[in-house]
């Protein structure tokens, strides 16, 4: 009998999404032996695909256990996030780690970068490794490059990890502890070479592709929008949330690490919270506000920066800044959080100038932006009982 049969293929071709909130950046650093060959000559390259990252050496039947480990991770990535914009970074490992390696990712990409993951499975913890990568994260603010980082160190016993780490300016480092306990991630770690000392798989991959999926103002924790797709959430040492005290955990959400629980009643897992590594009582002690706040200053900026070296009409007689020259600059300013209060992104914002500024003598505007932030409900208490009416 004659026939036709037409089999659909997934070409894994990239989605593209308006704006650059998505735009990602991956670092990881291997054994000189172990750079795949595409990263061999140029150690930065877009990746668009899982099928771009095969191309360039990053397979799951590498010789190189880390490798295999990178290629799962790229995997979660566009699992999670198809839409993502990747630029991806492999390294040799130094001798002194100084995480200099974002802003060369950050400048590769013309400062569009907006968060960035490290894997690091084989480094052991340290606190020195948020002060540095804050440090080199507040150089890429200041030259107007601003990006939140994820990093993903070794956990070589989740119950020994530090509770006193997170301190006041830390706001840019969130660090992700939180692996896989079936699937990929936990054949990985069975499979891992150093049987005495195992180093972290990690699910970093699934953490930057939530937060690179989220809208600014959102928080990766929010149950019903970001489940992670790991049914058997554990931590990076291989132990199971399931079996670790409640206590602990606790802990170690007071410590302000992010790592995937679950809920009664509630199918798969989910991130603990949206903890930077800032003090607790921060304005930016959740990546939410910090990528709020970039996204603002990226946007005010973008419109102010022709109005420089323009001109300031004054009033002859009171020395003021005409009404017009005021009114103008603060038009100018309010267009991007305009934009962010229609997105949802903020519940609202005022700019203001003050007309007595003394303009010729200083050459110098001062401009004062205020914005609230969108809430998030991080706790919900409800009370419930018999009545004998309602």
């Amino acid at each position: 009998m004659n026939s036709l049969k037409i089999e659909r293929q997934n070409g894994n071709v990239p989605k593209s999404v308006a704006g650059e909130d998505h735009v990602s950046g991956f670092i990881a650093y291997l054994a000189d032996a172990e750079i795949p060959d595409g990263f061999k000559t140029a150690h930065v390259q877009a990746v668009s695909t899982i099928d771009a990252a095969e191309a360039l050496g990053i397979t799951d039947k590498a010789d190189s256990w880390s490798v295999k480990v990178l290629h799962y991770q790229l995997s979660e990535i566009f699992r999670v996030n198809p839409s993502i914009s990747l630029y991806v970074g492999i390294f040799t490992k130094p001798n002194s780690y100084k995480f200099t390696e974002i802003k060369t990712v950050q400048n590769f990409a013309s400062g569009r970068i907006r968060q960035m993951a490290i894997w690091c499975g084989d480094k052991a913890f340290s606190a020195d490794d948020v002060t540095a990568i804050q440090g080199v994260a507040d150089a890429l603010d200041i030259e107007n490059a601003p990006l939140s980082v994820l990093y993903a160190p070794k956990v070589a016993a989740v119950g020994n990890m530090p509770a006193d780490v997170a301190g006041a300016n830390q706001c840019r480092v969130s660090v992700v502890i939180a692996q896989a306990g079936s699937g990929t991630g936990a054949e990985l770690y069975a499979a891992e070479a150093n049987k005495t000392a195992k180093n972290t798989v990690s699910a970093i991959g699934v953490v930057l592709g939530l937060l690179s999926s989220a809208a600014v103002h959102q928080s990766i924790g929010w149950v019903k929008n970001f489940p992670t797709g790991v049914n058997v959430p554990a931590f990076g040492d291989g132990t199971l949330y399931r079996d670790l005290d409640k206590a602990l955990v606790e802990q170690l959400d007071g410590g302000r690490y992010l790592f995937f629980v679950t809920h009664v009643g509630q199918a798969g897992s989910y991130v603990n919270d949206s903890h930077t590594m800032d003090s607790a009582i921060s304005d930016y002690a959740m990546i939410e506000s910090v990528r709020t706040m970039d996204k603002a200053v990226r946007g005010v900026r973008t419109y102010l920066i022709p109005e420089l070296g323009g001109n300031i009409y004054i009033d002859a007689e009171t020395g003021k800044m005409q009404a017009y020259s005021v009114s103008h600059l603060e038009t100018t300013a309010n267009k991007a959080l305009e934009d962010m209060e229609k997105a949802g992104e903020l519940s609202g914002y005022k700019v203001e100038i003050d007309p007595d500024q003394d303009v010729l003598s200083t050459s110098e505007v001062e401009i004062v932006i205020r914005q609230v932030a969108v809430g998030v409900m991080r706790k919900i208490k409800v009370k419930i009982g018999f009545a004998k009416t309602v």
